[in-house]
């Protein structure tokens, strides 16, 4: 495999290279190569040869050798509320609209703020870089305290222009919400770890004029569109009470149902309703851990597969999941698909994988930059240590890592080239401050003088 057609005397001079066992490229398809070596330059790869080839090319290049371990793409996480870590385990075993409006909204409107952002994304970022994620698609209030963060911590976002008809402490109403996601737009526009979504919340939360000027804004400035839908029977019902058609209709007529949108959680489809969506190009973020603690139904991902939709998977946040690991995340969704289908076959370990990289990528309109591991993309990678017990004996490296293959064997990670996971240990993150940061807010949501007092004893 050549760099982008490149021959080897046009490499550059100067690479660094990570040599495992096995590398998973994830494009081409079903591809597993051993005893390769991958060659980064400047936070992107150059070339995937074989490691005697990469060694006689580069004989004094800094080298990481894992032994044992495979190499696949960093994890995308298509969907999540990374502040709302800090909210964990806060409100459990409760239907959406209870854990909602009795129990999450109240808690945000009392404690939101930029400090609440910046140190729940910082606790988000430390558990997702421990296992293997290395992209989070956000929808959340005070974006801007996120993407400092981010770029303390050296991690890639796509940050949602969050819109909806509710006034919180970040905005006074949906013209405040969407012109100051524009000035963050503009502010990081050329950062290379940064990109934007616009994130109406859901159909029930926001207007028809408003689904309109998002629809304007992401036609003008090629946006994807970031929304919660079809989460729950309740969503459906409520669309025609009020509006007389169903909730992907509505977003049709409103200009919204083309391949710049991104669905999240679409538990609620009929045949009809694949095929419309089929025909759109639209794409589907499948959260399975959380709709299943919610109880808010199955999404038939093996169908939405069989016709061709692209389906990548998101945690949502830790106060609904309660975790954002996305190895079991993928792993529940295979397992679901089958189960749903009732077909064995449906939902291959390696498209598993594929949902969990690649089409999280092409979800979030960056597949030129990330999700598989070829050359001309970032170097966002992540390595599993397969010599455990759990993955042993070695028949199928896919196979061990999407069905039996744990998080904790996530060693390494790196964004854009930068060795954020070393060994298991964080190399940009303080975790003695993320924990006493986390410490301090679990005593402050649980102080009955604010309101946030144990729901579990309720």
């Amino acid at each position: 495999m050549e760099p982008g057609g490149a021959k080897p005397n046009q490499w550059p001079d100067q690479v660094s290279l990570i040599q495992p066992e096995f590398v998973v490229p994830v494009r081409p398809r079903d591809t597993v190569l051993r005893d390769h070596a991958v060659a980064i330059e400047d936070g992107r790869i150059v070339a995937v040869v074989p490691r005697a080839e990469a060694e006689a090319a580069w004989p004094q290049a800094e080298s990481v050798s894992l032994p044992g371990h495979v190499l696949l793409p960093g994890f995308i996480n298509a969907h999540t509320h990374a502040p709302m870590s800090l909210l964990r385990g806060l409100a459990d075993d409760l239907e959406l609209s209870v854990w909602l409006k009795e129990h999450i909204w109240p808690a945000e409107s009392r404690h939101v703020g930029p400090r609440f952002v910046n140190e729940g994304t910082l606790l988000a970022i430390a558990e997702m870089l421990r296992s293997g994620t290395t992209c989070f698609n956000d929808m959340y209030f005070f974006p801007d305290a996120a993407i400092d963060v981010c770029r303390q911590a050296g991690m890639r976002a796509s940050i949602g222009i969050t819109v909806i008809e509710i006034e919180s402490a970040w905005a006074s109403d949906v013209g405040n919400y969407i012109d100051k996601g524009m000035r963050l737009y503009d502010r990081w526009r050329e950062d290379p770890l940064i990109s934007f979504t616009l994130s109406p919340h859901s159909p029930y939360t926001v207007s028809d004029d408003t689904l309109q000027r998002i629809a304007v804004l992401s036609a003008e400035q090629d946006f994807q569109v970031h929304i919660h839908l079809l989460e729950t029977e309740w969503e459906v019902k409520q669309s025609y009470q009020q509006h007389g058609i169903h909730p992907i209709t509505r977003l049709e007529q409103q200009g919204l149902l083309n391949q710049r949108l991104q669905a999240v959680h679409m538990t609620q489809l009929s045949g009809d309703d694949i095929e419309k969506f089929a025909r759109s190009g639209a794409n589907v973020v499948h959260c399975p851990n959380s709709n299943l603690k919610l109880a808010s139904g199955f999404c038939p991902v093996a169908a939405l597969l069989d016709a061709g939709i692209n389906v990548a998977i998101g945690s949502d946040g830790a106060a609904s999941n309660n975790s954002l690991d996305m190895l079991a995340e993928a792993q529940a969704a295979a397992l679901l698909a089958k189960g749903v289908s009732g077909d064995a076959k449906s939902v291959s370990a390696f498209q598993a994988l594929e949902m969990l990289t690649i089409n999280g990528a092409v979800a979030l309109g960056l597949e030129d930059s990330i999700g598989s591991i070829e050359p001309g993309k970032q170097a966002d990678l992540c390595a599993l240590d397969l010599r455990q017990p759990e993955t042993q004996p070695l028949h199928h490296v896919v196979s061990q890592v999407m069905y039996a293959a744990s998080s904790r064997q996530v060693s390494d990670v790196w964004v854009a080239g930068q060795r954020l996971l070393k060994s298991g240990e964080l190399t940009t993150i303080n975790m003695d401050e993320v924990l006493d940061a986390a410490s301090r807010w679990q005593q402050r949501l649980a102080d009955p003088e604010t309101g946030a007092a144990d729901v579990q004893r309720k």
